[in-house]
């Protein structure tokens, strides 16, 4: 009986909604008509809808936390017997976690092939070492130790190893992507220095001296590592010129997606909170390398700040990066560097040509006050926020600090990949800002 009475009250109900939308639905349809009939003068209007549609995915699974390593051991049993190593030039060996790595691997029965010698600023010649060892041993597995140009190695390896091509070429020079059947090799990282977002995405950085050129490939979903551990405990050793190096990167990563477009768009609102809290958690770090809670939330920041969910719905503007890039190629110089050493001069260039975000840049994420103020004097405070903030924290401020002089600047226009976001460069527009830099 109960059953019958909810059924009875269920008809009830459907009735009544079916009796109140024919009651409205003359009104209904009227307003639906006078909807799209209005809708192309709406968008003709209104310029700043959410830009476009996007597709999401990521398929990295994070163990987070202090005792995250312990997590390696499970994620070994889903790979086969050998596992390529490849870390840099040894403190991973300095600090322990070289041997706690390698005692798990044995625990587990792994076959462990050696790659040592991955520098900062990973070159072709050591990649095209590491598609030989991994090759000539067949390996199952790379595991990524160390920060993230060990981590955007390990990827150009995985997509090149099986491939007949030389992937200098094919994947950085004609930037094309794996082959639909290519045989992919499964990365894992293990973090030790944050900043380049390189545990949770697809990127893959490597530098070509002979040619000049510091080439930023971004693979597909298939390039990224299928699991990563994050420790904040294994940043602390990191000298404070790599660590705040790797803040200014991630901040980097956040502006160079959040300059672009002028729509009302979720993502910008998420790249604000992630801005707010670097810079917060950065001033505390500075001070207090060791303190976990800093430390935590600016690891879990970095790879928010490029995993590519706040770039969605937005064209993004990576002039920064690509200067900064270009600047590295010729110098070889910290990476983090280099962008703090173009930034500001890159960003007064463009403040005009996208002044509505940079006064909402002054306002959301600096808490400039308006009152009184045009536009421009808003956001140039933003501006000179930013500036202070570098400072504070200790990173380049100029370009000769890492080795941009007059005698190398058109070398460095020539290695810098042209585009932008609020204003399209040209290669004079990238020379008036290298020498605005020095």
């Amino acid at each position: 009986m109960a059953a019958l009475l909810q059924t009875d009250k269920i008809t009830v109900c459907y009735i009544e909604v079916v009796i109140n939308f024919i009651k409205t639905k003359c009104c209904f349809l009227k307003n639906l008509f006078t909807f799209f009939v209005s809708l192309p003068l709406v968008l003709k209007l209104n310029q700043t809808i959410m830009f476009g549609n996007f597709s999401y995915e990521n398929p990295t699974r994070l163990h987070f936390g202090e005792q995250s390593l312990d997590c390696l051991k499970q994620e070994l049993s889903n790979y086969g017997e050998t596992v390529m190593l490849s870390y840099g030039g040894g403190s991973i060996k300095r600090t322990g976690l070289y041997d706690k790595v390698v005692s798990i691997l044995s625990q587990a029965g792994k076959t462990i092939i050696e790659d040592a010698g991955v520098t900062p600023n990973p070159t072709v010649e050591k990649l095209y070492e590491g598609c030989r060892i991994a090759k000539e041993n067949n390996v199952d597995l790379i595991l990524a130790v160390g920060g993230g140009s060990v981590c955007d190695y390990a990827k150009g390896v995985a997509a090149s190893t099986w491939i007949d091509e030389d992937p200098w070429k094919k994947y950085y020079l004609d930037y094309k992507d794996p082959d639909t059947d290519a045989k992919i090799l499964p990365i894992g990282c293990i973090l030790t220095m944050v900043g380049t977002g390189s545990e949770m995405n697809g990127g893959s950085v490597i530098t070509n001296h002979s040619q000049k050129l510091k080439i930023g490939k971004v693979f597909d979903s298939r390039l990224m590592p299928k699991f990563t551990i994050l420790d904040p405990t294994l940043t602390f050793t990191v000298p404070k010129y790599q660590m705040v190096a790797g803040f200014f990167d991630i901040m980097s990563h956040l502006m160079e997606q959040y300059f672009s477009n002028d729509d009302d768009n979720t993502s910008d609102y998420l790249n604000e909170g992630l801005m707010r809290s670097l810079i917060h958690s950065s001033r505390i770090a500075v001070n207090n390398p060791k303190n976990y809670e800093a430390r935590s939330n600016i690891m879990w920041t970095a790879t928010w700040a490029l995993n590519t969910l706040v770039g969605k719905g937005k064209t993004q503007d990576w002039m920064v990066h690509m200067i900064g890039q270009a600047i590295g190629a010729v110098t070889d110089a910290t990476h983090g560097m280099t962008l703090a050493a173009v930034s500001i001069p890159y960003y007064k260039y463009i403040i005009d040509d996208g002044l509505p975000k940079f006064v909402r840049f002054a306002k959301n994420v600096w808490n400039i006050n308006g009152d009184n103020k045009s536009e421009k004097e808003i956001a140039l405070e933003g501006v000179a926020a930013l500036e202070n903030w570098m400072r504070e924290i200790g990173v380049a401020m100029k370009a000769s600090e890492v080795g941009l002089t007059e005698d190398n600047i058109e070398k460095v226009a020539d290695a810098t990949f042209l585009g932008g976001g609020y204003k399209k460069l040209t290669r004079d527009d990238v020379i008036t800002i290298l020498k605005q830099s020095l």
